[in-house]
């Protein structure tokens, strides 16, 4: 039986509560008429949801900005009621829904673990057993005395995080919290929640943005889309589409010429054009295929020691290499006009997938143009043995493989 079921679940907001003069007027004569009044549209931030949990199972949720995930999960940790359909949770939650949810900032830290504790339904004496275990880890044991509305939002969360990691609840519900806090702490979140995963058996659910992490964590995942389940499933699977969906729309953002991360201060990039080694400009590439870029450069100013620089990235911004030009023409100056520059990558050298390019100019030391994410390229290839980068990384191995080798060279 599952541990959490949701069936046609639906939550409506209204839109802008407050009305116009204008309009409160108008809807008062027509109430005097008898006749209907005007309302605003409603939002649908879920729309006819429907799935299930089975005990044990670690699930992701995923989706833009908007599509519905905090939403869900308040509704899996009873602090919102449906419009429509039904959400039944077995067992007892943890819910870690944002930064101090469930903290009372009146209370002091120590207060607060006794609290949640309580309406958790555990044992005070069991609590104080565990005491020493949540305050050790919280990292706050000279604050866990002082109230909560003194702590900084990193503290909030590290004690939000313990006291629900440590307590024996049934379901842990996170959403995005992992992100905040020092790396060192992040670090320890990652190890508790691989230890309550793969040792204790615990259900988990988790919202993050960072999807590499969802994948590293979860075997399922649920992608939602404008509150509706546009795929569940195998995690790489769910993940992929999730790239693929980020990867369109970025690559409409830069088709309309909306790049919002150019930096210039005396020379433009004019045109970048991706080309085969016949010159015929593409956006694809086979896999390990040489690779130009044809760039035109409007140059301001004379440059006295120019350095050019390419680089590429993933779409959520992983450096995966650069180059730049200083062992070519670093004393050949640069004169005020239009200027083109042609740079062959041999073998591109990245798995199949998409990339993002990335340009800067200096004079010397001092960048006098830099650009990030100015144009994309795909990465294709027949070969099945090549999956896709958020798989199989991405730079693939020169490897060889023997069985039951008679001498090894």
């Amino acid at each position: 039986m599952p541990i959490i079921e949701v069936t046609h679940l639906t939550k409506e907001y209204q839109l802008g509560h407050i009305t116009s003069l204008k309009e409160n007027i108008t809807n008062s004569y027509r109430r005097l008429l008898g006749r209907p009044i005007h309302k605003r549209e409603n939002f649908k931030a879920l729309d006819d949801v429907s799935f299930s949990i089975e005990q044990g199972e670690v699930v992701g949720i995923i989706g833009h900005n908007g599509a519905g995930k905090s939403t869900l999960l308040k509704h899996l940790a009873n602090i919102s009621k449906p419009t429509k359909g039904s959400v039944k949770v077995l067992g007892s939650v943890a819910p870690l829904i944002e930064v101090g949810a469930g903290v009372n900032p009146e209370l002091t830290g120590r207060e607060n673990i006794y609290l949640n504790g309580a309406i958790l339904g555990i044992p005070k004496k069991i609590i104080h057993k565990k005491m020493d275990e949540i305050i050790e880890f919280s990292e706050l044991e000279q604050f866990i005395d002082t109230p909560v509305k003194r702590y900084s939002s990193g503290m909030s969360v590290k004690l939000g995080f313990s006291i629900a990691t440590s307590l024996d609840a049934d379901i842990l519900i996170v959403d995005e919290v992992l992100a905040v806090g020092d790396l060192a702490f992040q670090r320890k979140c990652f190890d508790r929640m691989e230890d309550m995963i793969i040792h204790q058996g615990k259900t988990v659910l988790l919202v993050s943005h960072n999807i590499r992490q969802v994948e590293r964590l979860c075997p399922k995942v649920i992608l939602l889309d404008h509150g509706r389940i546009a795929a569940i499933g195998d995690a790489i699977q769910v993940c992929n589409q999730f790239y693929k969906q980020s990867d369109e729309k970025i690559h409409q953002q830069l088709a309309s010429g909306n790049n919002s991360s150019l930096m210039s201060e005396g020379v433009d990039i004019v045109l970048v054009q991706l080309a085969d080694v016949y010159g015929n400009s593409i956006e694809e590439l086979d896999f390990q295929d040489d690779l130009y870029l044809h760039i035109d450069y409007f140059v301001h100013k004379r440059i006295e020691k120019p350095v050019f620089g390419i680089g590429f990235h993933t779409t959520d911004f992983i450096y995966l290499a650069s180059r730049d030009s200083l062992n070519f023409f670093f004393n050949t100056p640069l004169e005020a006009g239009n200027h083109h520059i042609v740079c062959k990558v041999a073998r591109f050298p990245f798995n199949p997938g998409v990339y993002a390019l990335r340009l800067g100019i200096a004079d010397g030391e001092v960048m006098v143009s830099y650009g990030e994410n100015v144009v994309q390229i795909y990465v294709t290839s027949k070969d099945q043995s090549l999956s896709y980068i958020k798989e199989a990384g991405f730079i693939p191995l020169d490897v060889s493989w023997q069985v039951n080798p008679q001498s090894i060279n």
